[in-house]
Protein backbone atom coordinates (compact mmCIF):
# COMPACT_ATOMS: atom_id res chain seq x y z
CA UNK A 1 0.00 0.00 0.00
CA UNK A 2 1.64 3.38 -0.99
CA UNK A 3 1.57 6.03 1.59
CA UNK A 4 -1.28 8.58 -0.63
CA UNK A 5 -3.78 5.57 -0.09
CA UNK A 6 -2.89 5.10 3.48
CA UNK A 7 -4.26 8.49 4.08
CA UNK A 8 -7.34 7.78 2.00
CA UNK A 9 -7.61 11.40 1.65
CA UNK A 10 -9.53 13.35 -1.38
CA UNK A 11 -7.70 13.93 -4.26
CA UNK A 12 -5.02 16.44 -3.79
CA UNK A 13 -6.06 17.97 -7.22
CA UNK A 14 -8.85 19.77 -5.57
CA UNK A 15 -6.37 21.76 -3.34
CA UNK A 16 -5.38 24.84 -5.18
CA UNK A 17 -1.70 25.34 -5.17
CA UNK A 18 -0.18 26.35 -2.15
CA UNK A 19 2.97 28.10 -0.66
CA UNK A 20 4.63 25.92 1.81
CA UNK A 21 3.89 28.36 4.58
CA UNK A 22 -0.20 28.37 3.32
CA UNK A 23 0.11 24.14 2.91
CA UNK A 24 1.55 23.99 6.33
CA UNK A 25 -1.02 26.14 7.99
CA UNK A 26 -3.73 24.25 6.11
CA UNK A 27 -2.45 21.22 8.01
CA UNK A 28 -2.05 22.08 11.52
CA UNK A 29 -6.03 22.61 10.96
CA UNK A 30 -6.63 19.36 10.40
CA UNK A 31 -7.57 20.08 6.65
CA UNK A 32 -7.53 16.31 4.89
CA UNK A 33 -6.73 17.48 1.38
CA UNK A 34 -4.03 19.83 2.43
CA UNK A 35 -2.27 16.85 4.41
CA UNK A 36 -2.78 14.57 1.80
CA UNK A 37 -1.38 17.48 -0.97
CA UNK A 38 1.73 17.88 1.46
CA UNK A 39 2.69 14.12 1.20
CA UNK A 40 2.26 14.01 -2.32
CA UNK A 41 4.37 17.26 -2.35
CA UNK A 42 7.35 15.76 -0.42
CA UNK A 43 6.87 12.05 -0.81
CA UNK A 44 9.53 11.65 -3.34
CA UNK A 45 12.10 13.97 -1.54
CA UNK A 46 11.93 11.96 1.46
CA UNK A 47 11.86 8.73 0.34
CA UNK A 48 15.09 9.32 -1.97
CA UNK A 49 16.69 9.95 0.72
CA UNK A 50 15.82 7.37 2.62
CA UNK A 51 16.34 4.67 0.28
CA UNK A 52 19.76 6.43 -0.18
CA UNK A 53 20.41 5.79 3.38
CA UNK A 54 18.85 2.64 4.20
CA UNK A 55 19.62 0.85 0.56
CA UNK A 56 16.46 -1.25 1.27
CA UNK A 57 13.08 -0.47 -0.20
CA UNK A 58 10.98 -1.84 2.55
CA UNK A 59 12.51 -0.03 5.16
CA UNK A 60 12.67 2.78 2.98
CA UNK A 61 8.71 2.99 2.62
CA UNK A 62 8.06 2.01 6.20
CA UNK A 63 10.87 4.88 7.19
CA UNK A 64 9.00 7.22 5.17
CA UNK A 65 5.51 6.79 7.27
CA UNK A 66 7.55 7.75 10.27
CA UNK A 67 8.41 10.85 8.64
CA UNK A 68 5.28 11.97 7.76
CA UNK A 69 3.09 10.88 11.31
CA UNK A 70 5.91 12.72 13.26
CA UNK A 71 5.76 15.76 11.10
CA UNK A 72 1.95 16.23 10.98
CA UNK A 73 2.79 15.68 15.15
CA UNK A 74 5.16 18.25 15.10
CA UNK A 75 4.25 20.99 12.75
CA UNK A 76 4.18 23.56 15.49
CA UNK A 77 7.92 22.99 15.75
CA UNK A 78 8.71 24.29 12.08
CA UNK A 79 10.20 27.68 12.24
CA UNK A 80 7.79 30.04 9.90
CA UNK A 81 10.98 32.43 8.55
CA UNK A 82 13.00 29.65 7.57
CA UNK A 83 12.39 27.26 4.68
CA UNK A 84 10.78 23.60 5.42
CA UNK A 85 12.83 21.00 3.53
CA UNK A 86 16.08 21.42 5.59
CA UNK A 87 13.59 21.16 8.70
CA UNK A 88 11.68 17.91 7.06
CA UNK A 89 14.82 16.52 6.22
CA UNK A 90 16.26 16.55 9.31
CA UNK A 91 13.55 14.88 10.51
CA UNK A 92 13.88 12.04 7.48
CA UNK A 93 17.38 12.40 8.11
CA UNK A 94 16.99 10.91 12.26
CA UNK A 95 14.25 8.78 11.40
CA UNK A 96 16.41 6.54 9.45
CA UNK A 97 19.16 6.70 11.57
CA UNK A 98 17.11 5.53 14.35
CA UNK A 99 16.39 2.68 11.26
CA UNK A 100 19.83 1.87 10.99
CA UNK A 101 20.39 1.61 14.16
CA UNK A 102 17.71 -1.15 15.13
CA UNK A 103 19.18 -2.42 11.93
CA UNK A 104 22.63 -2.97 13.90
CA UNK A 105 21.14 -5.01 16.00
CA UNK A 106 19.76 -7.52 13.85
CA UNK A 107 21.87 -10.66 13.08
CA UNK A 108 21.43 -9.32 9.43
CA UNK A 109 23.84 -6.27 8.67
CA UNK A 110 25.65 -4.46 6.32
CA UNK A 111 23.05 -5.28 3.57
CA UNK A 112 23.19 -1.58 2.19
CA UNK A 113 25.03 -2.76 -1.12
CA UNK A 114 23.54 -5.54 -1.46
CA UNK A 115 20.22 -4.52 -1.65
CA UNK A 116 20.91 -1.90 -3.64
CA UNK A 117 22.68 -3.73 -5.88
CA UNK A 118 19.58 -5.68 -6.36
CA UNK A 119 16.99 -3.05 -6.26
CA UNK A 120 19.09 -1.11 -9.41
CA UNK A 121 19.51 -4.11 -11.42
CA UNK A 122 16.49 -6.06 -11.29
CA UNK A 123 14.79 -3.30 -14.13
CA UNK A 124 17.56 -3.97 -16.31
CA UNK A 125 19.03 -7.80 -16.24
CA UNK A 126 18.50 -8.43 -20.08
CA UNK A 127 21.08 -5.66 -20.32
CA UNK A 128 23.45 -7.09 -18.16
CA UNK A 129 26.31 -6.31 -20.66
CA UNK A 130 26.01 -2.82 -20.45
CA UNK A 131 27.58 -0.52 -17.97
CA UNK A 132 24.84 1.82 -16.71
CA UNK A 133 26.91 5.11 -15.38
CA UNK A 134 23.79 5.96 -13.01
CA UNK A 135 23.66 2.85 -11.83
CA UNK A 136 27.56 2.30 -11.29
CA UNK A 137 27.10 6.01 -9.27
CA UNK A 138 24.46 4.10 -6.93
CA UNK A 139 26.54 0.99 -5.91
CA UNK A 140 29.71 3.25 -5.28
CA UNK A 141 27.45 5.24 -3.30
CA UNK A 142 26.61 2.61 -1.47
CA UNK A 143 29.63 1.69 -0.15
CA UNK A 144 30.83 5.27 1.00
CA UNK A 145 30.00 5.93 4.77
CA UNK A 146 26.53 7.19 6.24
CA UNK A 147 27.59 10.79 6.70
CA UNK A 148 29.37 11.09 3.30
CA UNK A 149 27.05 9.49 1.13
CA UNK A 150 24.10 11.39 2.57
CA UNK A 151 25.90 14.67 3.18
CA UNK A 152 26.67 13.80 -0.94
CA UNK A 153 23.05 13.15 -1.75
CA UNK A 154 21.73 16.28 -0.17
CA UNK A 155 24.54 18.81 -1.76
CA UNK A 156 24.32 17.60 -5.38
CA UNK A 157 21.13 15.70 -5.70
CA UNK A 158 18.43 17.84 -3.51
CA UNK A 159 21.20 20.83 -3.85
CA UNK A 160 21.14 22.19 -0.37
CA UNK A 161 23.33 24.77 0.96
CA UNK A 162 25.95 23.82 3.12
CA UNK A 163 24.44 25.61 6.35
CA UNK A 164 21.30 23.22 5.50
CA UNK A 165 23.02 20.20 5.32
CA UNK A 166 24.48 21.06 8.69
CA UNK A 167 21.02 21.52 9.99
CA UNK A 168 19.83 18.29 9.07
CA UNK A 169 23.12 16.22 9.95
CA UNK A 170 23.49 18.15 13.16
CA UNK A 171 27.34 18.99 12.39
CA UNK A 172 29.34 22.00 11.47
CA UNK A 173 29.74 23.54 8.03
CA UNK A 174 33.42 22.84 7.46
CA UNK A 175 32.29 18.94 9.00
CA UNK A 176 30.20 18.97 5.95
CA UNK A 177 32.73 19.95 3.57
CA UNK A 178 35.14 17.73 4.47
CA UNK A 179 32.67 14.75 4.42
CA UNK A 180 31.91 15.88 0.35
CA UNK A 181 35.41 16.26 -0.24
CA UNK A 182 35.80 12.51 1.00
CA UNK A 183 32.53 11.64 -0.70
CA UNK A 184 33.94 12.82 -3.97
CA UNK A 185 37.20 11.15 -3.81
CA UNK A 186 36.19 7.82 -2.84
CA UNK A 187 33.08 7.83 -5.71
CA UNK A 188 36.07 8.67 -8.37
CA UNK A 189 38.30 6.20 -6.87
CA UNK A 190 36.07 3.32 -6.73
CA UNK A 191 34.54 4.37 -10.25
CA UNK A 192 37.91 4.38 -11.76
CA UNK A 193 38.50 1.06 -10.29
CA UNK A 194 35.18 -0.23 -12.43
CA UNK A 195 36.71 0.93 -15.50
CA UNK A 196 34.40 3.79 -15.32
CA UNK A 197 35.88 7.25 -16.82
CA UNK A 198 33.76 9.82 -14.78
CA UNK A 199 34.72 13.00 -12.52
CA UNK A 200 32.78 14.85 -10.01
CA UNK A 201 33.13 18.18 -9.74
CA UNK A 202 34.39 20.06 -6.64
CA UNK A 203 31.48 21.82 -4.94
CA UNK A 204 32.04 25.79 -4.78
CA UNK A 205 32.91 27.07 -1.65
Amino acid sequence: MTLAAEFRFKAAADVPVQSDLELVELCATGNAVAVRAFVERYQSLVFSLCLRMLGHREDAEDTVQEVFVRVFRHLDRWDRARPLRPWLLTIAANRCRTALERRSRLPSQNELAVDLASERRAHSAHQQQEVDLGEELELALAELREEYRTAFVLYFREELSYQEIGEVLGCPQGTVKTWLHRARAQLVERLRERGIVYEISEAQS
